[in-house]
């Protein structure tokens, strides 16, 4: 179900209480909820996942994202938890799709090639290409 992104990163479809342990036994030690409360009537809370995350010693941070589409301070926050987290990261909306192009867009804000994010999310089975050129403009402003 979770999808690897890179060493520290994987992208999953919406989560439960459950795979909450899954997360941790794979390393991963903050989850990033980037789906709206009440997108759908069958997904688990973010507050479910959040006290199930901290019950486990994981860190938990809600960054929703709605198809309306990406803020500069979205892409900031994500930088910032995948910035400050020490271990594997898990990040999950309806699909994964939003949290890996979240995930790229935070990464080519911290310099990361865009190519490689592509490529890794390719590898997962994600297309980058609705933010590719953002992406682009992003990881040109770190040169």
């Amino acid at each position: 179900m979770f999808r690897k992104l890179s060493d520290k990163m994987l992208a999953s479809p919406q989560i439960d209480v459950a795979d909450v342990a899954a997360a941790a036994a794979q390393g991963v030690t903050l989850i990033v909820n980037n789906r709206p409360e009440g997108e759908s009537e069958d997904q688990t809370s973010g507050a479910e996942i959040e006290a199930a995350a901290r019950a486990a010693g994981l860190g938990y941070v809600a960054i929703p994202v709605t198809h309306a589409g990406f803020s500069e301070a979205q892409v900031a926050a994500m930088a910032e938890a995948l910035a400050n987290a020490v271990g594997g990261v898990l990040a999950y909306c309806r699909s994964g799709t939003r949290s890996t192009l979240l995930w790229a867009l935070a990464e080519a804000s911290r310099g990361a090639n865009p190519n490689r994010l592509a490529a890794q999310a390719a590898q997962a089975g994600y297309d980058i290409g609705p933010v590719r050129a953002l992406v682009d403009m992003l990881a040109a402003g770190k040169d």
